[in-house]
């Protein structure tokens, strides 16, 4: 296999590692052995273990992004789009509750010490991309405009979407987290005027 064969299925062997061990238990070690590889095949296919990291955090916001955009086909003001791209983010979180368990994994382990800081940064600059680009293309589609700058209100939105993410992981209540959705809709769709 060549390199770019053997990351995506290191990649997804690590997802299912963290999701059930936590960050401590994914060694290379023990992620090689889940994807049913040698050790060299690992540092084959990547230069460092944040290298690594890093290549699992953007596979998972890149499917974070296919499950939201394009954005829902909705007839309707920006509430009812925000909401719709909510709905099919929460379809996402459920179909595959691991990938969020395990990049929650990731942002705490990076958070525990200030060499592995970045990497945290790095994943939440990626959220704001993926953020940025849904509420533009939410704003574009429903004729309005945004009050504050657009990166101001992704902000807002990732700590919607955090929080909403966090509660259905611990509580698996889907009409909570459809609640908290529509919530989330009308609370951003307040943030915007129209053109």
């Amino acid at each position: 296999m060549s390199a770019a064969e053997r990351r995506p299925v290191l990649i997804e062997a690590g997802l299912r590692v963290i999701a059930r061990e936590g960050i401590a238990g994914a060694s290379t070690r023990a992620i090689v052995a889940e994807a049913g590889m040698s050790l060299a095949s690992f540092h084959y296919a990547f230069d460092s273990r944040d290298a690594f990291l890093d290549e699992l955090i953007a596979t998972v916001v890149a499917r974070e992004a296919q499950a939201v955009l394009p954005l829902p086909d909705v007839d309707g003001d920006l509430r009812e789009v925000v909401d719709a791209a909510f709905r099919r983010y929460l379809e996402h979180l459920r179909a595959d509750p691991a990938h969020e368990q395990a990049m929650l994994e990731l942002t705490q382990h990076a958070l525990r010490a200030p060499e592995r800081h970045p990497l945290a940064v790095a994943q939440y600059r990626r959220y704001a991309d993926l953020a940025e680009r849904a509420l533009t293309l939410a704003a574009e589609r429903a004729g309005v405009t945004w009050r504050a700058p657009v990166s101001e209100v992704a902000g807002v939105l990732i700590a919607f979407s955090d929080g909403i993410t966090l509660n259905w992981l611990v509580h698996r209540d889907d009409d909570a987290a459809l609640a908290a959705a529509r919530a989330a809709a009308d609370a951003l769709s307040r943030m915007a005027e129209p053109r």
